[in-house]
Parts: C-alpha cells; structure tokens; sequence
C-alpha cells in the first residue's frame, strides 16, 4: 500500500503586492507540476490579492 501524503509538498504563498508571507498549504508534486498561484485575502493589504507558491516548507 502506498503512504498518504507521499507525494505531497508543504509550501509556503507569499502576496505579489507586499511580499509577505499570509499561507501555508501543500500541493501534489505529481499532478501539479507548476508553480500555485491563488487569489487570497491579504491581511496586510486588506483585499484579495495574488498569491503566489514561495519556498517548500519542513
């Protein structure tokens, strides 16, 4: 049997307007090959915003 989450990468979305860092998810690496980019509510800017993949996460 295979392992759950085997496959899967945490990473971190950082806003494209003041590059601050707002989310934490994880994303298949098989079935998503390129890069997230996810509109999302920005904390700091108060509006929803871009946000785009980052770094991978421990």
């Amino acid at each position: 049997m295979a392992k759950k989450g085997e496959h899967r990468v945490k990473l971190g979305l950082t806003c494209t307007v003041c590059k601050s860092r707002n989310y934490i998810t994880e994303r298949n690496k098989i079935n998503t090959e390129s890069k997230l980019t996810l509109n999302k509510y920005c904390k700091k800017c108060k509006k929803v915003t871009p946000h785009k993949e980052t770094e991978k996460l421990k």
